[in-house]
């Protein structure tokens, strides 16, 4: 697996550390939810070469997880806005957020908090099973072979996948 064929593979994580996993592309996003949109807003922010930031902005806009709207004629200026594709990256993002602020926030506290305006509560992002609701813990979830799977170094061991009669037969067209 190479780091610049990462969006090519039959593997979704893999993909989409492709597009999005370089740490400048992790703090552009991180500021596209903070309502930032402009390059220069974005340079000034985070200190990044332009050079840099246009490139991680061109692949953005590439990947339809921004797009470019022009806010200035003469000469044209444009600004980046999440596209659907962008703002489904939300929890994602939080989730980071929230790992940082659980194992690696000094002893002040978390450097900001998040408000649901629909409760108006501080919350913890968590994620829940779609069809239960229940918080989803990681010992309690399997890992099946799906429809798109090509590759067995994307799965888990062999023996840590519960046999389903799909599975088994997907695992050995693969073998």
């Amino acid at each position: 697996m190479r780091w610049n064929e990462l969006e090519d593979e039959a593997c979704s994580l893999a993909r989409t550390v492709g597009v999005i996993g370089d740490r400048w592309t992790l703090v552009i996003l991180r500021d596209c939810f903070l309502r930032v949109r402009q390059f220069e807003e974005f340079q000034t922010r985070l200190g990044v070469s332009r050079a840099i930031l246009a490139d991680r902005l061109d692949k953005l806009v590439t990947n339809f997880v921004l797009t470019k709207v022009a806010y200035q004629e003469r000469p044209t200026r444009y600004e980046y806005r999440l596209t659907p594709k962008g703002l489904a990256l939300y929890p994602i993002i939080m989730s980071m957020v929230h790992w940082g602020d659980t194992y690696l926030t000094n002893k002040k506290g978390r450097p900001v908090l998040h408000r649901h305006r629909t409760c108006q509560h501080i919350f913890d992002p968590v994620m829940t099973c779609s069809q239960c609701g229940e918080i989803v813990d990681p010992h309690e979830v399997e890992v099946l072979v799906g429809p798109g799977a090509t590759d067995p170094n994307h799965l888990p061991p062999k023996s840590l996948i519960p046999q389903t009669r799909h599975s088994a037969d997907k695992t050995r067209k693969m073998q």
